[in-house]
């Protein structure tokens, strides 16, 4: 049985619906949710429920009952991560799945000097857990999703002409989680890949001057990219209202972009899709030109 956490999460319905597109029986296939209301949707299509909390062991020791594949999607919660994926892994272990695939994230900088840190810490964490473990894993070093890289240029980005935006020079190599998911879905159908880290990465990495430049052309309007520092993009963003979290995380990628830290191209999500993910720039032709 495949059993996929984060079930009613974007990136757990995802692999769902791949794992059925390429053919796995709705039977063979347990989704994870914190309700049993959550789980309705997944029943009328055939799928298994079980329901638990990352935040309580003993539910996810009875979730994993019968288990042989896991999907460890990480969780969002970044104040309790911690132990809310201490309590995953160990309770994976104490069942003895066969096989657990956990989403990690794509990094340079392993350290707390990473403009990344919030976010790092947890994963690199739960990657040792699981090593430390002795199950058999397979890690996802999932670069960002290039689905919240509009979120970067801006929504209105044609009217107001400018990609506001502190990451410097700096290049990015984002995937559509989409592409992350099928891929994920494919590793879980088949029975290889143990004790393997994938970097899920695009094949080429692109600056916000050349997202810009690619713009204006579709616009037929001069579009420019300006690298305020990050205390102005900051207080700009506070100032029309963005919450404080998002300010903070927003800040930390846009540093980590300019850093270089998400410019690290791979062909691993192409050998697994057998085909190239969605470019960066065809994405943004799609999204803009509509």
């Amino acid at each position: 049985m495949i059993l996929i956490t984060g079930a009613t999460g974007q990136f757990g319905k995802l692999t769902i619906d791949f794992l059925l597109q390429k053919g796995v029986q709705p039977s063979e296939i347990l989704a994870l949710v914190r309700t049993e209301a959550a789980g309705n949707s997944f029943q009328a299509r055939g799928i298994g429920v079980r329901v638990a909390d990352y935040g309580d062991k003993d539910s996810l020791l009875r979730a994993f009952q019968g288990v042989t594949k896991l999907l460890f999607v990480s969780s969002s919660d970044l104040a309790n991560r911690l132990q809310q994926h201490k309590n995953v892994v160990e309770a994976a272990a104490e069942i003895g799945i066969n096989h657990v695939i956990y989403t990690s994230f794509q990094r340079k900088n392993d350290s707390e000097n990473s403009p990344l840190w919030q976010v790092a810490e947890s994963h690199l964490a739960t990657e040792n857990w699981i090593k430390a473990s002795g199950l058999n894993y397979t890690i996802l070093k999932n670069n960002l999703y290039l689905d919240f890289v509009p979120g970067f240029i801006g929504e209105k980005v044609l009217e107001t002409g400018v990609i506001y935006l502190p990451a410097g020079t700096g290049k990015l190599s984002a995937v559509l989680r989409s592409d992350m998911a099928e891929a994920a879905a494919i590793l879980l159908k088949l029975d290889a890949h143990t004790a393997k880290e994938f970097n899920f990465s695009n094949e080429t990495a692109v600056s916000y001057e050349e997202i810009a430049a690619e713009l204006s052309q579709l616009s037929g309007k001069s579009i420019n990219f300006v690298s305020p520092t990050v205390e102005e993009y900051q207080t700009t963003l506070s100032s029309y209202g963005v919450p404080a979290e998002v300010v903070s995380i927003f800040a930390a990628f846009a540093a980590a972009q300019a850093q270089g830290e998400l410019d690290a191209v791979s062909t691993d999500l192409s050998n697994i899709l057998g085909r190239k993910p969605v470019s960066i720039l065809d994405f943004v032709r799609r999204v803009y030109a509509s």
